[in-house]
């Protein structure tokens, strides 16, 4: 999940060292409780609930960590296909200290761990969604977890918001951690003026790194093949944990599974002005109009990608076209969008913003997260496009008094500290590092490609997403280097945008795919 993308910009959009001098050591970021500390809360058996404590407050740590409550350990059981899993569900926290051994925050996290002879070798998921600023329970009640969120009929009313067993969990194929940076859910630093010191690409790597080796660690998971999930600036995220994760804490991934994802700011910051970038956007903008004409297939969007990486992009980056050239090329773009010609004429083909308005002519506006998830328009009378997404700002926006419900009732994990489902303050102060050229994690991915023979990248996206278009993804995988199989990079497109898993279809299908990512051979 991404904050909109008006928040990203004020960082300068959809990840440094850390600012306070005791923690640029990644090594001593997170570590293990002092032994004066672990004293008072040794942690739990596996399976078992952790003992109380009379107080409490200061297990947790010092300022507003003193509202985190102990780990909450539960035992239960979900059946998926007719089988019956039984496994360990823990809401709890991971410390991080500095070198003079002060706790500085509590990161959060959601765990759940298969029981059964062959638990410790499972596959394990490290999962994160993005923004930066997101927390993790779009992917925990959207996608992957064992309880998922439904929103009454049409499945887009937060009022109607309830949880129920996830068909399509991943728990059926994987052990699960869902995990809050920083800021996020209830994850938070001792001292306020000290959050934004994780609030970058390179501390942001550092610390969850550090945070999974220590997960590793204290539950015997090392023989684990270990597996990243990102939504989001989450995929962009999990590029980088996967090699800081390696030359920081010696532990290799097996893969990475990037939903809706961030990989080069290049075609996203300003991308669509540009003519390769309005080309790689062009798709999305054709697979909006044959969905809302139903008029989609798969050989229609082919044929739409293709245009947009020929004559669109010459069209866009010679000369203006005139005569019949212009007729020709125009013409296609019109038939391809559903836009007037004129308009299309008048914008030089430039058409993102004009499809949009286009949709609010016909009375509705859309969210940029999904093209064609249309609602009336809150300001019919304005001349130009107002109000909040009704996507990432509407129905959406239900997961937070979901989440705080599920943890307290279902996983015993009660505090009266706020859950952060969104921070914008995350998104504003992000620091993306040196600014001479655009973050990118091409580079990581063919590190990654390079150094682990086994190492393997699925990318799932929703075909109608305008946030992070598929056709963006599509270009920066195409001109990977082609090291090993074919199939150790894939692209999977669904129906639906960036939060395509609201759709039960397009989630049953991307649970499939995934299913099938995890079993295969290396």
């Amino acid at each position: 999940m991404r904050i909109r993308p008006s928040l990203l910009a004020l960082a300068t959009l959809l990840t440094g060292v850390l600012a306070a001098p005791d923690l640029l050591v990644p090594g001593l970021m997170a570590q293990e409780r002092p032994a004066q500390e672990r004293s008072a809360q040794e942690r739990p058996a596996r399976n078992e609930r952790p003992a109380q404590h009379s107080d409490e407050a200061q297990a947790a740590g010092p300022g507003v960590l003193r509202l985190l409550p102990p780990d909450a350990v539960s035992s239960k059981e979900i059946t998926v296909d007719g089988r019956t899993i039984a496994y360990t569900a823990t809401a709890g926290t991971l410390p991080l200290f500095d070198q003079s051994g002060e706790r500085t925050a509590s990161v959060y996290y959601t765990a759940y761990i298969a029981k059964g002879a062959d638990a410790g070798r499972r596959p394990i998921t490290f999962a994160f969604n993005g923004g930066p600023g997101a927390a993790s329970a779009y992917l925990n009640l959207g996608v992957v977890g064992p309880r998922i969120a439904e929103f009454g009929a049409d499945n887009r009313d937060g009022s109607a918001v309830r949880l129920v067993d996830n068909p399509d969990t991943w728990f059926a194929f994987t052990d699960l951690v869902m995990i809050d940076p920083i800021g996020t859910g209830w994850s938070r630093t001792a001292k306020p003026d000290a959050a934004n010191g994780f609030w970058g690409v390179r501390s942001d790597a550092s610390v969850m790194a550090k945070v999974i080796a220590l997960y590793v660690a204290r539950n015997s998971r090392g023989a684990s093949p270990k597996y990243l999930l990102g939504e989001s600036y989450g995929g962009f995220r999990a590029a980088k944990v996967a090699g800081t994760l390696q030359h920081e804490q010696g532990i290799v991934t097996s893969g990475i599974i990037m939903l809706s994802p961030l990989l080069e700011t290049s075609f996203q910051w300003g991308g669509s002005q540009t003519a390769l970038g309005a080309a790689l956007h062009f798709p999305t903008l054709a697979a909006a109009e044959m969905d809302r004409t139903k008029s989609f297939t798969p050989e229609k969007l082919a044929e739409a990608e293709r245009f947009a990486l020929t004559d669109y992009l010459s069209g866009l980056a010679g000369p203006r076209p005139s005569g019949e050239k212009a007729k020709s090329l125009y013409g296609r773009i019109a038939e391809l969008t559903g836009l007037k010609i004129d308009v299309v004429e008048k914008s030089r083909g430039w058409v993102r913003n004009a499809y949009l308005n286009h949709l609010r002519d016909l009375g509705v506006t859309v969210s940029s997260y999904d093209a064609t998830f249309a609602v009336p328009d809150p300001y019919p009378e304005s001349d130009r496009r107002r109000g909040s997404d009704p996507i990432l700002d509407g129905f959406t926006r239900a997961l937070s008094g979901a989440y705080v419900a599920y943890a307290r009732d279902e996983l015993g994990f009660k505090t009266d500290m706020t859950y952060n489902l969104l921070a914008g303050e995350v998104a504003s102060k992000w620091e993306w590092g040196d600014r001479r050229e655009q973050p990118g994690v091409s580079d990581d991915l063919r590190e990654l490609l390079s150094q682990t023979p086994s190492f393997r990248l699925l990318v799932a996206h929703g075909r109608t997403d305008l946030v992070t278009p598929y056709g963006v993804s599509r270009y920066v995988l195409d001109h990977l280097p082609e090291i090993g199989g074919p199939n150790r990079v894939q692209l999977k497109l669904y129906r639906g945008g960036h939060m395509f898993y609201f759709n039960p279809d397009s989630r049953h299908a991307f649970a499939q795919e995934a299913k099938s990512f995890y079993q295969a051979e290396p």
